[in-house]
């Protein structure tokens, strides 16, 4: 597995145009968030990059939305993506459409969203799927250097691990647009082997409690459980015994016999 970060800067696209089908996978994407604007509420949206400004998010509840990036003419706020001009938990919400795809730092800005991002706030994470055809594109020598082949592509496992190093939990995932030089994205193909679909997208929301409890927290709250009741009761001739004890207190001496 090849590290997350490197030293190589990467150029990112300014547009979907810029990208072979871009066309095709900008729609394809609009089309399947679209059924999750309306669950988005908020005061707040980033637009993390110049491809996720040029998503329609026009259905989306929150209607402050800000196009941040380093260049663009349709960018609202020009700043570096790993130091956002914004206030520790401002952010309702944010949109990172193929942003990791074209960073050599992911883990450095998944963090700096992170900073933003309110609890329970939500994140989009759009990438290029591996294990697609764009993927066995990068094997071939002479388109390996064009739009999108150049780009970095992470398999749904790795960030969804990422995500829970950060305590984030996946609402849900999906891949789609199989075949990228149609509009449709080869809808039978999609519909019977999503998996090598050329899109991936990731919703998931920042979460402050732990997602699952370590064997030791279980035990102790196990044990705790268990412990009796405090109070006692005493009856003539009768030693204390603690109330809901399963067994009585046997006495020091026994009578004769």
């Amino acid at each position: 597995m090849k590290p997350a970060q490197i030293t190589k800067p990467i150029i990112a696209p300014a547009s979907w145009d810029e990208i072979a089908h871009g066309e095709n996978y900008r729609l394809a994407l609009e089309k399947s968030l679209f059924p999750w604007w309306c669950k988005l509420f908020g005061f707040h949206m980033l637009k993390i990059g110049g491809l996720s400004a040029g998503l329609d998010t026009s259905e989306c509840a929150i209607s402050h939305q800000v196009n941040v990036g380093v260049q663009g003419e349709n960018m609202h706020v020009i700043a570096d993506q790993f130091a956002l001009p914004f206030a520790n938990k401002s952010t309702d919400a944010a949109l990172l459409a193929h942003t990791l795809t074209y960073c050599a730092d992911p883990h450095r800005l998944l963090r700096e969203i992170d900073r933003v991002l309110i609890d329970d706030g939500w994140l989009i994470i759009t990438t290029f799927n591996p294990v697609s055809l764009l993927g066995l594109g990068k094997l071939c020598p002479v388109i390996r250097r064009r739009q999108p082949y150049c780009s970095r592509m992470y398999t749904q496992m790795r960030l969804m691990d990422w995500l829970s190093v950060l305590n984030y939990e996946v609402i849900d995932h999906s891949r789609l647009q199989v075949l990228p030089w149609t509009r449709q994205g080869g809808k039978l193909l999609s519909a019977h082997i999503p998996a090598i679909g050329c899109l991936s997208v990731i919703v998931a929301r920042k979460r402050t409690f732990p997602l699952s409890l370590t064997p030791s927290k279980q035990k102790s709250r196990k044990a705790a459980l268990r412990r009796p009741v405090g109070a006692a009761s005493r009856s003539a001739g009768s030693a204390i015994s603690p109330v809901g004890s399963r067994y009585p207190q046997m006495p020091d001496e026994w009578p004769p016999l």
